[in-house]
């Protein structure tokens, strides 16, 4: 058991190590205009969902022969 224990370490160990240097290489920074886009379309999705929601709770009376 000891043994494999030790084997899972020096591999998890050697994979970090992997990892941190690439990680190291490609920073990839997002910048303001992608987070203004995101927030924009999060923005656009709720209201049409919010809208979607009140039209359909105003008219759900009307709505249930469809």
């Amino acid at each position: 058991m000891t043994k494999y224990a030790i084997r899972l370490a020096v591999a998890l160990k050697s994979r970090w190590e992997e990892v941190q240097k690439h990680s190291a290489q490609d920073r990839g920074d997002i910048s303001i205009t992608t987070i203004i886009i995101w927030v924009a379309a999060v923005a656009g999705a709720l209201t049409i969902a919010g809208t979607i929601g009140i039209v359909v709770t105003k008219y759900n009376g009307l709505l249930s022969g469809i």
